[in-house]
């Protein structure tokens, strides 16, 4: 069973957060845990508490054994896009485009047998 967890127009750009979103894709969920806890970035803090959110949606509301839990997808999206105008010489302004994120993971029960 798959259970996701969606962080709506997160305050940072899609492809620095699409760095950090890379290193846990398909690992279980304690090991993505202690990537991100060691990743220098600043998207690493935004992407964990969208993953814990993931692990505690499946142990509330699907009673899923957190232990057998993996990131089965996580993406970033692009979001909207905000435009500020920064002041330049001779009454001229440049405008500055401040992205935004949705961050998506999917965690599921990992199939245990092969028997």
């Amino acid at each position: 069973m798959e259970v996701k967890a969606i962080h709506r127009t997160a305050r940072i750009a899609p492809r620095k957060a699409r760095l950090v979103i890379d290193l846990i894709r398909g690992k279980n969920v304690k090991e993505a845990q202690a990537i991100l806890m060691f990743t220098p970035r600043a998207a690493s803090p935004i992407i964990s508490k969208v993953l814990k959110s993931a692990v505690a949606n499946a142990e509330h509301n699907n009673k899923l054994n957190v232990e057998n839990l993996f990131v089965k997808e996580a993406y970033v999206s692009e979001g909207v896009t905000m435009k500020r105008m920064l002041p330049r010489a001779q009454g001229k302004g440049d405008i500055i485009q401040k992205r935004t994120s949705h961050i998506t993971v999917i965690v599921a029960e990992r199939e245990m047998g092969g028997e």
